[in-house]
């Protein structure tokens, strides 16, 4: 299917509202899944991505067409999601509420169970980092960010995004052995055979 975002966009702009709901279908899934990662559960999320949404069909005006659509629109959602931390307490994370897709088939049932664990644990260790830095984590290594658009997002120089992620890094990499300190070693094999 040809990717015509150029001309929903440009009707959008124009007040189409079908030619946004366009737009709407087709990011709806990334969108949803940047909120659910930075705020924990899906009802949140869905809120987010509808707010997210809302949000960029009223300002469709500012949006600078030198700028790539999905890139403003992620902000967008970044930074309601990022607003929405601050007014209320942290969101409990609810494992059974996973957006991720399931793992290979291929993997069989046992892998694709600990596939499936290993997602959770990621997005427990997500959970457990402040908003600002789940944001910038997120926005890095799921959406391919620069750290110039990051730093740009969350309103810091680039040089205290690059401290950050940094500090972060080590951090998600301490809880992380934590947690395999205390996996049985059979989970232990399993995750670094069937996981890439």
């Amino acid at each position: 299917m040809p990717n015509h975002e150029g001309e929903w966009l440009r009707l959008a702009r124009q007040g189409d509202a079908a030619a946004f709901a366009n737009l709407v279908e087709m990011y709806a899934r990334p969108v949803y899944n940047l909120c659910y990662r930075m705020l924990g559960n899906s009802q949140d999320a869905e809120d987010a991505a509808q707010e997210a949404f809302l949000r960029a069909f009223r300002n469709l005006q500012r949006y600078d067409p030198q700028r790539k659509f999905a890139t403003w629109l992620l902000s967008i959602a970044a930074n309601y999601c990022i607003d929405q931390h601050r007014r209320v307490k942290p969101p409990q994370l609810d494992l059974d509420e996973s957006p991720y897709e399931l793992p290979d088939k291929s993997l069989g049932p046992e892998k694709q169970t600990l596939a499936r664990e290993l997602q959770d644990e990621v997005q427990s260790l997500l959970a457990g980092l402040p908003q600002r830095d789940r944001a910038a984590v997120i926005l890095y290594y799921w959406y391919d960010y620069s750290y110039a658009e990051i730093a740009k997002q969350l309103s810091i120089s680039e040089g205290a995004l690059k401290t950050r992620m940094h500090r972060v890094r080590r951090s998600l990499a301490l809880a992380w052995e934590e947690t395999q300190e205390n996996a049985p070693q059979a989970k232990r094999r399993v995750y670094e055979e069937a996981i890439p």
